[in-house]
């Protein structure tokens, strides 16, 4: 017999599922498509994760992180990453306070921007490093320190970065071990024939609709502690691990391409990412315990931005995602 916490564990995971689909509803009503692109924001934040969306301007980014915070009944900001950015802009600085009266003053903080539930960080290639660092330990941490004072930050915190893929001129590109720190590298494509014609229909009509809040910030911070609960088999484990441990042109039995194509693979961080990916799969579905195919959907956003490509596969003309999808081929799970 089930104990009363796996009795009530499960009805949680029936929850998130009916929950689930209320949200994708709601986010129905102002963005159009992008099904996949919400699929993988919810996993990353149940997650709790942070998330690195990739798409050219025009793509409904800003609007659908913003619609996602209005449905989350979350707190929300924007903070516009430009090369004058400096991290006290951020994190928050300290003022001044005088009080005239008593003739006295004293040192005040005044919270940045980075204290709210969810962060759009956008175009965060733009700034330098010195303030990509300063929301890069934000996200590590969840914490801020200024004038050795630390201040907690809410739960739940998730950080939404946003790159331009084809403008590169006057941009600080993110050095590998702070892209490491994001969960989901989700690439945001543009939008079926049949979509961008929904999409003009709806947008150059007159905008009427009202978004319901569905879940509250304690709520989630229930469903995040519920995803760690869910039980996994140490097969789905290995097979995570292994396929991560192929991305690394130096392991013992390293694939022929792998060692062609890949200067650096993939650390031990993708393989805890895989397995809590999985597990938020599962449960969205409504399923209590994940498999293999929710380790390999989550293969492609989990490994884009961790392995880094050699000479060999830029002469080749071969990206990331063709490396992951030969991995895919190559490691199979026991018993398949």
């Amino acid at each position: 017999m089930p104990s009363d916490e796996t009795r009530s564990d499960l009805k949680a995971v029936e929850n998130l599922h009916t929950t689930y689909e209320k949200i994708k509803s709601e986010i129905g009503k102002v963005i159009i498509g992008q099904h996949e692109v919400i699929e993988q924001l919810l996993i990353t934040l149940l997650s709790s994760g942070h998330c690195l969306l990739v798409g050219v301007p025009g793509l409904a980014k800003t609007l659908l992180i913003s619609t996602l915070s209005q449905v989350l009944d979350l707190k929300f900001n924007r903070i516009q990453f430009t090369p004058d950015l400096m991290p006290s802009d951020i994190t928050g600085t300290e003022i001044i306070d005088a009080n005239h009266e008593a003739g006295q003053r004293a040192f005040r903080f005044v919270k940045g921007p980075v204290f709210a539930n969810i962060i759009l960080a956008d175009e965060i290639n733009r700034t330098p490093p010195k303030t990509q660092a300063a929301l890069l330990q934000a996200m590590q941490e969840h914490e801020v320190t200024a004038a050795g004072q630390t201040y907690k930050l809410e739960e739940p915190f998730f950080v939404l970065a946003t790159q331009n893929p084809i403008e590169q001129e006057g941009t600080y590109p993110l050095p590998e071990a702070q892209l490491d720190r994001f969960m989901f590298n989700v690439y945001v494509d543009y939008p079926s024939s049949s979509e961008e014609q929904d999409i003009v229909k709806a947008t150059t009509a007159v905008l009427d609709y009202r978004l319901e809040k569905i879940l509250s910030a304690a709520e989630i911070v229930g469903f995040q502690k519920l995803v760690r609960r869910v039980p996994v088999s140490d097969h789905l484990v290995e097979y995570a691990v292994n396929l991560v441990r192929a991305t690394r042109p130096r392991e013992e039995n390293a694939l022929d391409f792998v060692k062609n194509w890949v200067n650096w693979g993939a650390g031990p961080r993708a393989s805890q990412y895989l397995i809590l990916a999985a597990k938020t799969k599962a449960i969205l579905e409504g399923r209590p315990t994940p498999g293999p195919d929710d380790v390999r959907m989550a293969a492609f956003p989990v490994l884009r931005h961790r392995i880094v490509t050699s000479f060999n596969a830029e002469a080749d003309g071969v990206d990331t995602l063709e490396i992951i999808k030969r991995i895919l081929k190559n490691v199979r799970e026991k018993g398949a």
